[in-house]
């Protein structure tokens, strides 16, 4: 799942297809190890759940820690700032509201596009519960992977940098009269009366984690779409709902500079970073675009193909080979 691999009979790509391998000359070809040694390594047969999870909590691991604490790097500030003056605003997208939405949505795509990837291709080696279970672990898998990695990134960068946000001194209210701004030099001793746990998330700004995590789940959807909805038929939907789902991430991103939350530097940050981590997780640790290891051609074919770049519908996704 997580470590991309594939073993026989485990790979969802090559067995939601109906198809049939050629003969045994043919398939030795093809399948033919040059370092059996090397590839035993990554055979899943070998690797226990229990591993899977120990990774995914290590890569959480810095959001785990770090978001308990609640203690980033105390920055000061210039009298003379004018992008920390801004008046404190509700969330128009809260926090709660993101998670309650973006997971449970990202998890029922996931769900519904597999088991119509396994019902629509009638795998008839194995039972289609027991084939959709195992496809779901390894895509649902990718994603948590992926997602507490883009959590760890955000919050390394927030806890460790300390920007604050632009509604600092709206909600830091120092004590004016102590501090001396004729100078106008950086101001680091300084005391705040606000309130305290107020105060430590205006330190927080860079980079967005609502738009981290944002662009990570809409992002990784969309390449999943690519890979899965490769019909005819899908020409246009597909674009259409790759749009949409770009067009949210973006929207929530907006959000957080209209609120007052974040400088527009910080929301480009995380859309970059949850972009580039679910390119990541989708090519590197999913395998929504791998091929069939073995050549395999349609029943409906009446002159078999002898390689793999001659037959170029056995690919990753749902759509009818015939």
């Amino acid at each position: 799942m997580m470590v991309g691999e594939q073993q026989e009979g485990d790979t969802c790509a090559a067995e939601r297809l109906r198809l049939v391998s050629p003969p045994e000359s043919s398939r030795k070809l093809f399948t033919e190890d040059t370092n059996p040694k090397a590839a035993k390594m990554f055979e899943a047969s070998g690797i226990p759940v229990i591993f899977d999870v120990v990774c995914l909590v290590l890569v959480g691991l810095p959001f785990f820690i770090l978001t308990p604490r609640h203690s980033p790097f105390k920055r000061g500030f210039f009298c003379n700032d004018e992008s920390i003056r801004f008046p404190y605003k509700e969330d128009t997208i809260s926090y709660q509201l993101l998670l309650g939405v973006m997971i449970p949505f990202t998890l029922i795509a996931l769900l519904c596009g597999e088991f119509l990837s396994v019902y629509m291709c009638r795998i008839k080696s194995r039972s289609l519960k027991r084939k959709w279970m195992m496809c779901v672990y390894k895509a649902v898998g990718s994603s948590l992977f992926g997602a507490a990695a883009s959590q760890s990134l955000t919050d390394i960068a927030k806890y460790s940098i300390g920007r604050l946000r632009p509604y600092f001194l709206a909600v830091c209210k120092p004590v004016w009269n102590q501090i001396d701004c004729k100078t106008g030099g950086y101001i680091e001793n300084f005391t705040c009366t606000g309130n305290d746990f107020e105060v430590t998330e205006a330190r927080l700004s860079f980079y967005s984690g609502h738009s981290s995590f944002s662009m990570y789940c809409m992002l990784f959807l969309t390449l999943y779409l690519q890979a899965r909805m490769r019909s005819k038929w899908s020409r246009l939907l597909r674009p259409t709902l790759q749009f949409f789902l770009i067009a949210t991430a973006v929207y929530v991103g907006l959000t957080r500079v209209s609120d007052y939350k974040h400088h527009w530097s910080d929301v480009c940050a995380g859309l970059l970073q949850g972009g580039l981590v679910a390119v990541f997780t989708v090519f590197c640790v999913s395998n929504f675009f791998s091929l069939p290891v073995e050549p395999v051609v349609s029943q409906a074919e009446e002159n078999p193909h002898s390689n793999l770049q001659e037959n170029p519908n056995n690919s990753n996704h749902y759509s009818s080979t015939e």
